[in-house]
C-alpha cells in the first residue's frame, strides 16, 4: 500500500487518499467466501461490465466487509451518543453514495453492494435508489429548454432528492420516490419506489457528490455516511459508452415502445456515429465539467482498467 504519487514526495504527503493495489486490497478479506453464484452475478452486471466471481472475491467482498465495519461503528457511536444524552432513539439508516460517469459501471457496483451487504448480519435490509427518478419529466425539461442537457445537474429536482434522502436518514417509516423508465426515457406518472426504514440506503447517480450550489446550505452528499466514486480513463469510458450504445441498438432499442426505437434501423456505421455524437456533445462535457471534479469528495475511489476490472482502490485517510 502506498500514497498515490504523481511526481514529488510532497504531493504524496498532501493527498487525502491511500492508494491500494488490487493484489493488496484482495488480501483484506481472505477468509470470506463469495455468497453469490455465477448466475446471480450475471443478472447483476450491466451491459459491457466484465464482472465475474474473481472480481467479486478480490474487489467487492473486501469493500462490503469494510462497509459492514463502518456500519457497525456507526451503530456503536449512536448507542454511545444516546447514552451520553440520556435518550433512547432509533438508529437511522446508513447512507452510501455511488457516483461516476455514464457507462463506467456504477449501477453494477451499486447493485452488487446491495446484494453483498444484505448478506452481512448487521445489514439484512439494504435498499437501492437511483437519482434517475429525480430527473425532471421530459415535458419539464423541454419547457426549460434543457432536454439536450439531460443528466447535467440542472436537469434534476435536487430539492426533491434532498427531501427524500433527508426523510430516510431521519428514520421515517416510509418514503416514496418517483419511478424512472429507461424504456420510456422518462418519469412514469403515478409509479413510485417505496423505501421502508432500511439498515442501509445506497444512492446511485451521476451527480450525487455535487457540492451545494449557490444559495443552498445543504446538498444530498452531506447526508452520506460513505461514498464511492467509480473511476476510469475518459478514453476508456468513451469506448465503453459506444459499445453499450451498440448493444442497446441491437437489443432494447428494437422494442417499439422504446424512446430510442428510431435508432434501431440505423446501420452499424450510423449507430456508431450517433453514439459518438452523444458522447462528444453530452456525456463527455458532463463528465469533465460536473462529475469528475467530485471524485476527490468520495471516501473511496474504484479505479478501473481498460478491461473494466478494478486495478486500484483509493481510500480516504482516517
Amino acid at each position: 500500500m502506498s500514497d498515490p504519487s504523481h511526481g514529488s514526495a510532497s504531493h504524496a504527503q498532501s493527498t487525502p487518499f491511500v492508494e491500494i493495489d488490487r493484489s493488496d486490497w484482495s488480501r483484506l478479506s481472505p477468509t470470506t467466501e463469495s455468497p453469490l453464484t455465477d448466475a446471480e452475478i450475471f443478472q447483476l452486471r450491466g451491459l459491457g461490465d466484465r464482472l465475474d466471481l474473481n472480481e467479486v472475491a478480490e474487489v467487492y467482498l473486501p469493500l462490503s466487509r469494510m462497509l459492514s465495519l463502518y456500519v457497525a461503528n456507526a451503530k456503536r457511536l449512536h448507542e454511545s451518543t444516546s447514552a451520553f444524552l440520556g435518550e433512547k432513539t432509533e438508529r437511522t439508516p446508513f447512507v452510501i453514495g455511488v457516483a461516476g460517469s455514464v457507462a463506467v459501471g456504477k449501477s453494477t457496483v451499486a447493485r452488487l453492494l446491495r446484494e453483498l451487504m444484505s448478506r452481512w448480519p448487521d445489514t439484512p435490509r439494504v435498499e437501492l435508489i437511483t437519482t434517475d427518478g429525480f430527473l425532471y419529466p421530459n415535458a419539464e425539461l423541454e419547457r426549460r429548454g434543457i432536454m439536450a442537457r439531460k443528466g447535467f445537474p440542472e436537469s434534476y429536482d435536487r430539492r426533491a432528492l434532498l427531501r427524500f434522502v433527508s426523510a430516510v436518514k431521519s428514520g421515517a417509516p416510509e418514503v416514496r420516490a418517483p419511478f424512472y423508465s429507461h424504456l420510456k426515457y422518462d418519469i412514469v406518472p403515478d409509479a413510485q419506489v417505496v423505501v421502508r426504514r432500511p439498515d442501509v440506503l445506497i444512492v446511485e447517480g451521476l451527480n450525487v457528490l455535487q457540492p451545494a450550489g449557490n444559495g443552498h446550505r445543504l446538498t444530498v452528499s452531506d447526508l452520506f455516511d460513505f461514498s464511492v466514486y467509480v473511476d476510469a480513463r475518459v478514453s476508456d469510458i468513451a469506448s465503453w459508452y459506444e459499445e453499450r450504445f451498440m448493444a442497446l441498438q441491437r437489443g432494447a432499442f428494437t422494442n417499439p415502445n422504446s424512446f430510442f426505437n428510431v435508432y434501431a434501423s440505423l446501420t452499424e456505421e450510423e449507430a456508431r456515429e450517433k453514439a459518438r455524437f452523444y458522447w462528444r456533445e453530452v456525456n463527455e462535457p458532463n463528465l469533465l465539467e460536473n462529475i469528475r471534479p467530485t471524485r476527490a469528495r468520495a471516501k473511496l475511489v474504484l479505479r478501473k482498467a481498460s478491461d473494466h476490472t478494478v486495478r486500484q482502490v483509493l481510500l480516504r485517510k482516517v
